[in-house]
């Protein structure tokens, strides 16, 4: 039985959290911020746990995770 090979791309935007839940960063937060509110950019820094609709995605992209 060969090794299952982890996504790297899905490796660098992913992580687990200490209870095992999967986090994530926001989008629209690298560039055109000059437009965007104080407060849209400093919601962009925290980082949400991943939908429960899409963990078992994420579990099958990082199953060394």
């Amino acid at each position: 039985m060969p090794k299952i090979k982890t996504n790297r791309a899905a490796a660098k935007r992913f992580r687990r959290t200490g209870t095992g839940k999967w986090t994530r960063r926001h989008a629209y937060a690298r560039h055109l911020l000059t437009v965007k509110s104080r407060k849209r950019k400093r919601s962009y820094q925290e980082n949400p746990v991943v939908h429960p609709t899409d963990e078992r995605r994420v579990d099958r992209l990082l199953p060394n995770g």
